[in-house]
């Protein structure tokens, strides 16, 4: 297949899912009615940052696909898609920021484990992991303040 369809498959497929699951888990009033701390940004920071964040992501995974589809780079990255996709219905869908925090410490741990997989054979996912990094371990902060908080 032509590099260029699965970079395209890649990226639509995770920006698709991902706008997918943020459209069926938007927050309602549940979440409105949460404490939430300080450094809770702002509701409409979320789309634009998940939409570079899910391009980066969509990116190395075609890099990886491309390179080692077999390997456990690869399938670390469907781990950490995996989590990422459940995460949403878990704190906006079933209301709970306990089980949201469940899933988000290994997906952040599987984003680590990724970046150092991918360092050495190719940096270009590494890197692209890293924006990704920081934010779910905001996430994690964040999600772990509201948990208390409530």
């Amino acid at each position: 297949m032509n590099r260029t369809v699965i970079y395209l498959l890649f990226i639509i497929g995770v920006v698709g899912i991902g706008s997918l699951v943020g459209l069926f888990t938007l927050p309602g009033d549940w979440y409105q009615g949460l404490q939430k701390p300080s450094f809770n940004p702002p509701g409409w920071i979320f789309g634009p940052v998940w939409t570079v964040l899910y391009i980066l992501i969509g990116i190395a995974g075609a890099r990886t696909w491309i390179e080692a589809r077999n390997s456990a780079r690869m399938k670390t990255w469907f781990v950490q898609m995996v989590l990422n996709f459940l995460w949403s219905p878990a704190f906006f869908g079933l209301e709970s920021p306990l089980l949201a925090l469940i899933i988000i410490v290994p997906m952040l741990v599987s984003i680590f484990v990724f970046i150092r997989q991918a360092w050495q054979p190719d940096r270009v996912s590494a890197l692209c992991f890293l924006p990704y990094a920081a934010w779910v371990s905001f996430a994690t902060i964040l999600n772990l303040s509201i948990l208390l908080l409530n």
